[in-house]
Parts: C-alpha cells; structure tokens; sequence
C-alpha cells in the first residue's frame, strides 16, 4: 500500500515558525553594548540603576549561595536529583515514544485490513448492480444516488463508531447527484485533506493519510486515520471512498501511559533523593566530627578524640585521625616540657649569675679607679673589663626579660600616656650617641597630643632600641621619629637613611641575637635581643612592631599601639613605606614625566586663538603596587625587593601625617601582628 504525504502523528512535537531576524529582530534587547565590554557606562544613570538592581537581585540570594558553598550534603543530594530527573526524563521519553508507536502501528495495520476489506465489498456491488439501457438520465442519476447512499450505510453498519465511511465524486460540481455521503455525521470537506484526495484522484493506488476528523452536529473534532481509494461505481462512473478511523482509544492510552509515567517519575526521584540523603549523611557526619574534633584540637583541647564504630572506611579515618591527634598531643606535651625546662635554665642561669657578677663588678671597680697606677697595657685592660661587664649585665637583664615573655609572666601596666613626652626622653637619652655619629634626630607630628593606654616602661624601651638602632646604622644622616594617631591606634615610625636592609632581612630582623653584618662591630654595645624584646612588648600591648627597608635607601621601623587596651586595631596612622623611598620617588617622577608630555603636546596658540577652555583634568594616580611580604610570624616585617615606577609624588621626612584605612593597611602590610 503507498502513502501519501502524511501528517503528524497524535504525540508528535510540532514544528513551530521562526522569525527572520530583521531590524530590531536578533540584537539586544537593552541596545548595543559599549565598545568596553559594559552595557552602561559608570557615569550613565542606567548604569546606576543597572547596579542597583543586580544588587538587589544578588542580596536574597547570598545566604543560598553561602549555604549551597559550604554544605557538601546539599551539594551531592542537590546533583542527584538533577541527574535522577535526566535520566528519568530520558526514560520516560524513550517509554512514551515505544508505546505511541506500537498504539499507532497496530491501529494503522487494524485500519489497512478493515479498509481493505471495505473497497473490495464496494467494487464487488458496484460489478454485480444491473443498470437498464433504457433509463433516462434523471432516473439513471437518481439510483446512482440511491446506490451510494446505500453502498455508505452497509460499509458504516459494520463498524459500530469504530470508523466512518465517506463517498466523494471525482468532480467539484454542486449537483445533487454528485452530492457528498457520509456515516456518522461526518463533514466530508473538513475532514478530508485536499492533498489526500489530489493523490487519489491521480491514481487507483491506497493512499492513507492522519488528520483530524470534524463533525456537523456540534461534535468535537477528534484526531484519526483517513484511507482513501479511487473506485467505480454501478453505472461506471468514478468516486472516492474513505474510511475514516477515529484514534480517541489510542489518545487517552497515550495519556494514560504519560500519566502513569510522570506519577512513577516523580515518585523515583524523591526517592532517589532520600536514598542519597541518606547515604551522603552517613559519610558526612564522620567528616563534620571530625572537623569539629579539628577545631577543638586547634583551640587547644589536646585531649578530644573522634567516636569511632565498625570497621569501614571512615572508621579506619577516624582511628587514623585519633593516632594523630595522640602523637601531636605527646609532642606538644615533650616541647612544653623541654621549653619549661630551656625557661627554668635560662631564669635559673640568670638568676645564679647574679651573685658572682656582683662580685666580680665590685672587683672590676677596684681595678678600674687604680688604673692610672698600672702600665698602659694594664689600665687599658682594666677599661675593656668594666665595658664588658657592663655589657654582659645588659645581656643578662635582657635574657631574664626575654625568659619572663617566654614564661608567659610579663605584666602589662597600662595607663594613658603621651607618646610624645616618651619621645622627648627617648630623644634626650641618645642625643649623646647622636652627636658622636653626627646625626641629626629630627620630630614630626608632635603639635598634637598622642595619647594612648601603654606601660610608659615598655613603650619607652621599645622606642629606645628603635632609635639607637637607627642612629647607629644611619650612617652620619638625619633620623626622622614620626608621631600619628588616627581612629582608634597611634603610631610612632623611626626612619634612617643609612644602609637599609637586603631583600629577606626584614623578616629576620625581629629574631634574637640577629645582625644583618656579624662584621660590623655594635659600637652601642648592644646584645642582639633589643628588637626581640621590642616585638614582644609590641604584642603585649597588642599593637604591631613592623619593619621596612630598601638596600642603600635606609628602613624605617613602625610601632603601632591601640588607643585603648584590648581593642583590636584595624590600621596603622603611619604608611609601613614612607613617601620618601626609591620606588616612590621613581613613580613621583614617572608621573611628572607623563604630565610634562602631555602638556608639551598640546599646540601652542596665539592670543587671538585662544579661547577660555576648561583646564584638562589630572592624570589619575596609579593605584600603589602591593610589595611582597618577607615577614617573621607575628612581626608583620617586610622589605621591598625592588623598585616599581610609580606615578604620584613622594613627600620628604617632613611630610605631615597621613591617615590610612583599614583597605590601605591590607594593601600595604603582608601580615599583621606586633
């Protein structure tokens, strides 16, 4: 049997229309974006607007996105749905389309036999129906009306709503014996596609074709499958039958089966959810103790172990994570121990030497005030051993200190103070050393009281050692002591010009006994426990004791202390890097490299050209160039490495106070901590 050109079948996804892309058809919808990358531009109020609304939009959907982040659980449930549903979708697509085509082949081949059948019995009648060569044609066109009236009744009877039947004449003509029949109350020219009676009229083959049924009365229209077939009828003439073949049964099947298919669909994947809930919390609760028992660990409860039940994966993780939690513990417990031993040696050590040193001392005395007595060689013995003595009880003050910061016995004595009185008597007590090197100490920022609540003993020892320390390295030149407070810290910055520090050496600098020349001789007759005692008194305070330094541009040491006791700072008053430094003064003069070509640039105009423009703006400056961090844990040291243009200006070591935020401090300092 051939076919037609055939319709969709019931089920099938429909093709639908596109639109030619035209003027307005295919762009953005907002306009053409700008040459940028950005839709508006900063300054456009749709820009603004735009902002505003991503903001607004992105607000509510923060907490989802943090918890989505941070919940593996949800994560692997959430994965599982979305691939459950896939593959059950797919399923169920692959389900609907075997179903609908086994429904419509079996209704297809039901039709093709019962069709069949049918134009056989019609050809057969119209062969055996006599005609009388004597009729007139009035009476001949009557019978041929009767003829198939009758032939549609007899093939209808036989189906019971199964199928209708439709006779159609090959001519379009209008008169009543070329009429239409049809069964059912079918409505032969909706019903019929005029393709599919093209294809019939032009051959004697079976064509078959599926369309939608119409009615007369009223009656919705119903999908179905129309056979058709050319034949002749009794007095010669040719027509068309059609078998008409409603496919309701197989519709409500189809919908009965999708039904069926998204209640089992559905029911599989939240089960299928459950399941991997389920699953997921049993592997998800070991890791959420264990990293609770992490954090407890971390905070100092040596002594927590993960519960630990059966013999799998995640009970061998659990063992494996108690053993290691033991040998931390008993390693701990051996370095406390072996530390409280190295303390109780030092403090020991220091405390016996007292007796003899005092002895000793009152020996060295003796000698020193005769040694105008003695020979040359004698006397100048005599003066190298009261200078070592007085170094030694200077090393061992320090090492005792040192031992109660170790110990964890240092007490704070905080009260408001003004630093700069602490600075004056600094100053005041290394004025001596500073005329002998011919250096200059010079003050900044002391017209206003910088007030803050430190121990004066402290903070005046930390300051000392920063000043002797600059004056002796600085190699003949000025030592700038800066004063600032700003918000809730206060700062107080040494700077020098002598030789710096290389890179790497600003986070040693902190350590004890360090020296950045072990050559170089300490004409100061320092121990090498200065800074280490400094940082510590910083961190008692819990302010910050930072170093900076560039090889041949001097360094600068920075210690910044909280207004109050016990509040957190969040920045420093005072740059880490001063304005003055080599990477500074190269971006100051690359920028006013810049300004000056871009002035030259412009042509020069008589005065009758001239007309009152608005002076061009400045060049933005360049955002500050993060400087690597070479910091000691808890120092917040840095040195620069090397040195990058820049394009602002550098003021000198006089340059008045500059204020710096908390962003400032996160950009310029690698670390924080005093």
């Amino acid at each position: 049997m051939s076919t037609g050109s055939a319709a969709p079948k019931p089920g099938d996804p429909g093709v639908r229309t596109g639109r030619a892309a035209g003027p307005g058809r295919g762009g953005p919808r907002f306009g053409r974006p700008s040459p940028g990358g950005r839709l508006f531009h900063d300054g456009a109020p749709g820009g603004r607007l735009f902002r505003l609304a991503a903001r607004w939009v992105r607000r509510p959907l923060l907490p989802a996105v943090r918890l989505w982040r941070r919940n593996i659980q949800l994560r692997v449930v959430a994965g599982t749905l979305f691939m459950s549903l896939g593959v059950v979708l797919l399923l169920g697509v692959v389900v609907f389309v075997q179903v609908r085509n086994g429904l419509l082949d079996a209704k297809e081949r039901a039709a093709q036999s019962q069709a069949a059948g049918g134009f056989s019995a019609a050809q057969d009648r119209a062969a055996t129906t006599p005609t009388g060569p004597g009729q007139q044609d009035g009476v001949r066109a009557g019978a041929s009306v009767n003829w198939r009236s009758t032939l549609v009744e007899q093939l209808a009877s036989g189906g019971q709503s199964a199928f209708n039947v439709v006779a159609l004449s090959l001519d379009t003509g209008d008169t009543a014996s070329r009429g239409a029949r049809a069964s059912g109350e079918v409505d032969p020219t909706r019903s019929i596609p005029a393709d599919l009676r093209q294809h019939v009229a032009a051959s004697s083959d079976t064509f078959q074709k599926f369309s939608r049924i119409h009615y007369t009365n009223g009656r919705d229209s119903e999908p179905g499958l129309v056979i058709g077939k050319r034949l002749t009828d009794a007095e010669g003439d040719q027509y068309e039958l059609y078998y008409l073949f409603p496919l309701t049964q197989e519709e409500d099947s189809l919908a009965l089966v999708k039904g069926t298919l998204a209640t089992a669909g559905l029911f599989v994947v939240v089960l299928l959810g459950a399941i991997a809930w389920m699953m997921v919390r049993q592997v998800v609760t070991p890791v959420r103790m264990a990293a609770g028992v992490a954090e407890r660990l971390s905070a100092g409860r040596l002594q927590e172990r993960m519960k630990v039940t059966g013999e799998d994966d995640i009970a061998r993780l659990g063992e494996a994570f108690n053993k290691m939690a033991q040998n931390l513990q008993h390693k701990i417990q051996q370095l406390e121990d072996l530390s409280r031993m190295q303390r109780r040696f030092v403090s020991d050590v220091s405390h016996e030497l007292r007796t003899p040193l005092t002895t000793v001392r009152m020996a060295a005395d003796v000698i020193h005030e005769a040694r105008s007595d003695f020979d040359p060689v004698t006397a100048r013995s005599a003066e190298l051993l009261g200078d070592q003595l007085d170094r030694f009880e200077s090393l061992l003050s320090d090492l005792l200190e040192i031992s109660r910061f170790d110990a964890g016995a240092a007490a704070l004595e905080a009260e408001p103070i003004d630093l700069r009185q602490v600075v004056r008597r600094v100053i005041g007590g290394a004025e001596p050393l500073a005329e002998r090197k011919g250096t200059r100490i010079v003050v900044v920022g002391d017209e206003q009281p910088v007030v803050a609540e430190a121990d004066a003993r402290r903070v005046e020892r930390v300051l000392r050692n920063l000043v002797v320390n600059a004056v002796e390295h600085g190699e003949g030149r000025d030592v700038v002591v800066k004063l600032a407070a700003a918000g809730g810290a206060v700062a107080v910055a040494v700077r020098d010009y002598g030789v710096g520090l290389k890179p790497g050496e600003a986070a040693r600098v902190f350590n004890r006994f360090w020296r950045a020349d072990p050559a170089r001789a300490r004409t100061t007759g320092g121990t090498g426990l200065g800074l280490s005692i400094a940082v510590e008194d910083a961190r008692l305070h819990g302010g910050w004791l930072q170093a900076w330094g560039e090889p041949g541009g001097g360094s600068q040491f920075r210690l910044t202390l909280p207004r109050t006791a016990d509040e957190p700072l969040r920045g420093s008053p005072i740059p880490l890097e001063p304005d003055d430094s080599r990477r500074n003064r190269e971006q100051a003069a690359a920028g006013r490299a810049q300004e000056s070509a871009r002035v030259a640039a412009v042509p020069a105009q008589t005065a009758r050209e001239r007309s009152p423009l608005p002076v061009p703006p400045r060049l933005p400056e360049p955002p500050r160039a993060t400087v690597d961090p070479a910091a000691l844990p808890g120092s917040g040291a840095r040195v620069v490495a090397r040195a990058v243009p820049r394009g602002d200006g550098g003021g000198g070591p006089d340059a008045g106070t500059h204020t710096y935020t908390e962003e400032d401090m996160e950009r310029e300092d690698g670390t924080r901590g005093g």
